[in-house]
């Protein structure tokens, strides 16, 4: 699956030596990987991770991770997940979509999500692209949507800092304006914190302007996970 990969941070690292050993755990599913490492640490990596990531650096992996609940109902949840990474892969291939935990980390560079110069305002070509998302996010409606704008470093801090903020929330605005719940949706602004590429060189900091999404389960899926999972 071109562009996506799956990763697990630091669990990955603690739990390297047990999964190389066995074939059985390296050939299983999202959702059987769900279950399997969810059972082992889902209450650790949510709480630890996503106070130490939902906070500044890595925003939409941090915003991901703090959201896992484990075990076999996780597991459920990991194999919505990987329908819909595929589907949004698919429907946006210039997109750089990571499934990570339960959830998914998207990240649209400006390439794809472009705004004119030193303003908030969405392009043609901008609102194009977060089109072809649209259908993919109506189709899982059971999701929550972190949007988090980033800046380069060119100019002050503090005006990077509302620039990002201003960019995430005309993201949100226009996919609310499309017909999907605003309430699914919260921004963020990075300012030019977490740089993706050195600020150094002009290519450099086209990549630093990004919109990158964390998606995750809302409270409805995983409430019918668990009672799925509990069957």
């Amino acid at each position: 699956m071109k562009k996506i990969t799956k990763y697990f941070l630091i669990l990955s690292v603690s739990l390297s030596v047990l999964l190389s050993s066995c074939e059985a755990v390296k050939n299983t599913n999202g959702t059987q990987r769900g279950a399997g490492i969810g059972a082992v640490a889902g209450a650790v990596l949510g709480g630890v991770l996503g106070n130490n990531l939902g906070h500044g650096g890595n925003g939409a992996a941090g915003a991901v991770l703090g959201g896992v609940i484990g075990g076999v109902a996780g597991g459920m949840i990991g194999n919505k997940m990987d329908k819909q990474a595929r589907e949004i892969q698919t429907a946006l291939p210039g997109a750089q979509v990571e499934r990570v935990g339960e959830g998914i980390k998207l990240t649209l560079g400006e390439n794809a999500v472009r705004f004119d110069t030193n303003k908030s305002t969405l392009t043609a070509t901008a609102k194009a692209n977060l089109d072809k998302l649209v259908a993919v996010f109506h189709s899982y409606s059971e999701t929550d949507i972190v949007i988090y704008g980033y800046t380069d470093n060119t100019g002050t801090v503090d005006h990077n800092q509302t620039l990002s903020e201003q960019r995430a929330a005309s993201v949100k605005a226009y996919l609310a304006s499309k017909g999907l719940n605003v309430a699914r949706f919260t921004i963020t602004g990075m300012g030019v914190a977490d740089p993706v590429a050195t600020n150094d060189t002009p290519d450099g900091r086209t990549q630093n302007r990004r919109v990158e999404f964390a998606i995750v389960a809302n409270d409805k899926m995983k409430q019918e996970a668990q009672k799925e999972a509990g069957k």
